[in-house]
């Protein structure tokens, strides 16, 4: 398990950046270190734990990128069509039994290796046959047109997949294109969740006429499990202290974070931050964001723990820009930049110089065919419906008051979060 200093997070400053929070994350968090080899089948989402070098290049062999005519360069036309002999066929798979004649063509489908000799090819629509048989090809073809020389994708020995790479389908099939057939990945990243508050029930249970189903929990082991987290569901503990304590150090050796919802703001009745202070060492964080300025952060028995917001809203927020690279740096991953995508408001909003804000966003195709985003008509970071109706967030960066329609914004959607 990760075993982190106890200052590891400590911060001076009176209030956080979101910015600052990622780097001090990026810079203090060691990766796991076991290593785990799998086959290239499941090693989607995973985190390359070493580099791969190309053991062959990409393509093999020099093959045609097209279906049609191969031919040698120093036959080309120049000034005007040319028939040409038509001696010998290849098809993908297969090799030319010869090598080219000279003034000859070879017919030839897309893959086929080329024949020895040959280095450039007419596509089959661009030429036509005459009544001899002959192809007729027309001038001002370049030299090397359609064809995919050997190595020309990726050269034998070159970087082809850095460590720290977060897997993707494309990824898995350059390691399949390799011949490759495992990686070397690091293990998955083992997280314990629960939330805190009496007012809480897990759906299922029976539930008193003021208390709530838990939903957070269950949103955040989606979002750990999507970035690839082994996630154990600790359920819901009781506002009090000692049992959150208990709790804490009960789990802590055999996870690499903790995550809990709930119970990190400073009224009586959040005893996340005395329940730490009791278990371990905490860093209380207020970070210049909104919605989700509450945020605790801390060490358990050398185990990082995050302590979230209990409304859903901020919970999302916060986990996003700190739950997720503190998981990428467990994980040994590179940290994966959010960039947002220019959009048009088609509403107005006033903000606070010096914090961050999200704006929960709808997308929409105007009519001079510029994306515009349009604001959820409710305020409040209690509403799931806010996140279930919208397609992802604007970003309103921290030297940013005012919003009017017409002015362009980034847009963050939700797909790209996790």
């Amino acid at each position: 398990m990760a075993q982190l200093s106890d200052d590891c997070f400590a911060f001076g400053g009176p209030m956080m950046s979101v910015d600052e929070a990622v780097a001090i994350i990026a810079a203090r968090v060691a990766p796991v270190r076991e290593v785990e080899t799998v086959e290239i089948a499941q090693a989607d989402g995973r985190i390359l734990a070493s580099g791969v070098s190309a053991p062959l290049p990409l393509p093999p062999f020099t093959n045609s990128a097209v279906d049609g005519y191969a031919v040698r360069s120093r036959d080309l036309p120049r000034k005007h069509e040319a028939a040409f002999v038509v001696r010998g066929r290849v098809v993908a798979g297969a090799s030319a039994a010869e090598a080219i004649e000279p003034g000859h063509a070879v017919r030839i489908f897309t893959g086929a290796p080329m024949p020895e000799g040959a280095d450039t090819v007419f596509m089959q629509e661009d030429v036509r046959l005459d009544d001899e048989g002959k192809v007729v090809l027309p001038e001002g073809l370049r030299t090397g047109a359609n064809v995919r020389a050997a190595g020309e994708d990726i050269s034998v020995g070159s970087a082809a997949l850095p460590a720290g790479q977060r897997l993707r389908p494309q990824d898995v099939a350059l390691a399949a294109a390799l011949g490759l057939t495992h990686l070397e990945v690091r293990r998955r990243v083992r997280v314990a969740v629960f939330s805190t508050g009496d007012e809480l029930v897990s759906p299922g249970a029976s539930r008193a006429a003021a208390q709530l189903y838990d939903s957070n929990r269950f949103m955040l082991i989606a979002m750990l499990r999507r970035l690839g987290c082994e996630v154990s569901d600790l359920g819901i503990i009781r506002d009090d202290r000692d049992a959150l304590a208990h709790g804490l150090k009960k789990v802590a050796g055999a996870h690499d974070l903790i995550l809990t919802t709930g119970g990190v703001s400073t009224g009586e009745e959040d005893h996340v931050k005395s329940a730490v202070e009791k278990a371990g060492k905490l860093v209380l964080w207020r970070m210049a964001i909104k919605p989700g300025r509450p945020v605790a952060m801390g060490i358990i028995a050398g185990t990082p723990l995050i302590g979230l917001p209990g409304n859903p809203v901020a919970s999302f927020v916060t986990f996003v820009h700190v739950v997720r690279p503190t998981v990428l740096a467990l994980a040994g991953a590179a940290q994966q930049r959010l960039i947002a995508m220019p959009v048009r408001a088609a509403f107005s909003y006033t903000k606070k110089i010096s914090r961050r804000e999200y704006v929960r966003v709808t997308l929409h195709r105007a009519d001079d065919g510029a994306l515009e985003a349009t604001k959820f008509p409710r305020e409040g970071a209690g509403l799931l419906s806010s996140l279930v109706e919208t397609d992802g967030l604007v970003e309103l960066g921290e030297e940013i008051t005012q919003v009017e329609p017409g002015q362009s914004v980034g847009f963050i959607g939700y797909a790209s979060l996790m």
